[in-house]
């Protein structure tokens, strides 16, 4: 006769993990579904620089050779308004699903500040339409061609 053996776990049960809730990732679809509802033609020109995530070694150094650099700013508005020559948003969840702004993230801001450009971090999507509102209402900027 072949007798069976019960094995029995000896350590803590784990739990089933519910998948990684991409806060930041939700908010800025929504900040954009907005943007084409309230502002069609801004919407046409805006658009999401994918820089973050996690990837495989191979993939990263192939992307940083394409150019792929840490610190640029998630959203971009190249729509030249009161004085600027566009907007560039870091974008975060909002609190308390927010991040803290990297040290990249903060020299890329000021970098295109001193080119020009309005540079804001926003946290969450309220706070980003608020400050596309204001952008947007200011006067275009004049652009003198020679």
């Amino acid at each position: 006769m072949v007798e069976t053996v019960a094995y029995q776990r000896t350590g803590p049960r784990r739990t089933a993990r519910r998948p990684a809730m991409d806060y930041e990732g939700t908010e800025q679809a929504m900040l954009f579904k907005w943007l084409q509802l309230k502002h069609p033609k801004a919407a046409r020109l805006a658009y999401h620089v994918p820089n973050g995530g996690h990837r495989v070694k191979a993939v990263a150094s192939k992307l940083k050779a394409q150019g792929v650099k840490a610190g640029v700013s998630d959203i971009v508005l190249p729509m030249a308004r009161g004085g600027y020559f566009g907007l560039y948003i870091e974008f975060k969840a909002t609190p308390p699903h927010d991040s803290t702004v990297s040290d990249s993230q903060t020299a890329f801001l000021m970098a295109v500040e001193l080119e020009g450009y309005m540079a804001i971090v926003c946290r969450g999507v309220n706070e980003a339409m608020q400050v596309i509102e204001g952008y947007l209402a200011l006067a275009p900027t004049q652009v003198v061609r020679a």
